[in-house]
């Protein structure tokens, strides 16, 4: 498994500062957002595909640090049925034209989420069975909406050389746990398969492990190395579903934190050794959102962290 990092993390520094950076402290390969739910703190995305000389630059930077582009990320709602959704959708395009200049093979994004019927102007995500109404919208975002989208897109990332799609198991989106990810797999094909990250599927009540076991190595493309903690009286409380924004951390029923701040040692140890044990040896991409500590902090204390608990010898 190599160690990654998605570079939102370092979006306080510049893309020069960012790679020196990650060298330094040991990362060995990149994930960097295009755009869409990020502000892409490192990458012009219209500079890089117009301009060859300044992806030449990019690479080379990256290179000579002795770390590799691992992924690109356009992770947001290209199917919310409104402008931000037509906006969305432009930038996916653009990043898989991106990918094909950079010689890039793996996307990670999300499946998208539709409203709950042709009239619908938001994005309508279905948390449970009842009422009736819930399986009419299920059924016009899955057969009408998402399964047609990914078969025209997965056509459109192939023409580009992209050769897997790793969906994130986010919230508000189509695909969100195993099940829903091996349901649009099935329908369109084994080019999708799953960007694992845990911490959502914490906050859901389900657990990372049982996730891993579930997709098999087969269909897991990408893991997102990210923890999460649930405050301990208010989770117990309130639940996991939660609206207030990261910000108001002294009051949510959870929180992101840095690795090992949440999951303990052992749970982490059986994560990874359960992944092996799947065949993954692709990246494992650190995705800071820590809000109680400098990004740089939890950066740091994350790889420590992942030394310990990852099947794999670092270098002192």
């Amino acid at each position: 498994m190599k160690l990654s990092l998605n570079t939102d993390g370092l979006a306080h520094l510049t893309f020069e500062e960012m790679v020196s950076t990650a060298a330094e402290i040991g990362i060995e390969s990149l994930e960097i957002a295009c755009g869409n739910w990020s502000n892409a703190p490192h990458l012009d995305l219209d500079e890089m595909i117009s301009n060859p000389s300044a992806r030449e630059q990019y690479m080379n930077t990256i290179q000579k640090h002795g770390l590799s582009l691992e992924a690109l990320n356009c992770s947001g709602n290209q199917l919310d049925p409104n402008e931000s959704g037509k906006a969305h959708q432009l930038v996916v395009e653009k990043t898989f034209q991106l990918a094909e200049q950079l010689n890039v093979t793996k996307i990670v994004m999300m499946s998208g989420l539709p409203g709950g019927n042709p009239t619908d102007t938001t994005a309508n995500w279905v948390t449970t069975c009842w009422p009736m109404s819930c399986q009419s919208i299920l059924k016009y975002q899955w057969e009408d909406v998402l399964i047609p989208y990914w078969e025209k897109t997965i056509n459109l990332a192939k023409s580009h050389g992209i050769t897997s799609i790793a969906l994130e198991n986010h919230g508000a989106q189509c695909v969100y746990n195993a099940e829903t990810l091996l349901q649009l797999r099935n329908a369109v094909g084994p080019i999708i398969g799953m960007n694992l990250d845990p911490s959502h599927h914490m906050w859901m009540g389900g657990d990372g492990i049982e996730m891993a076991k579930a997709l098999g190595g087969d269909a897991i493309y990408h893991v997102h190395a990210k923890d999460l903690r649930k405050e301990r009286q208010r989770f117990a409380a309130n639940g996991g579903l939660e609206t207030k924004f990261f910000d108001e951390y002294n009051d949510r029923n959870w929180n992101y934190v840095a690795l090992g701040f949440g999951e303990s040692t052992e749970w982490w140890k059986e994560f990874f050794a359960v992944l092996s044990m799947m065949g993954y040896d692709g990246p494992v991409s650190l995705e800071i959102e820590d809000k109680t500590m400098p990004a740089l902090t939890a950066i740091k204390k994350s790889i420590q962290f992942l030394h310990e608990v990852m099947p794999r010898d670092f270098e002192s």
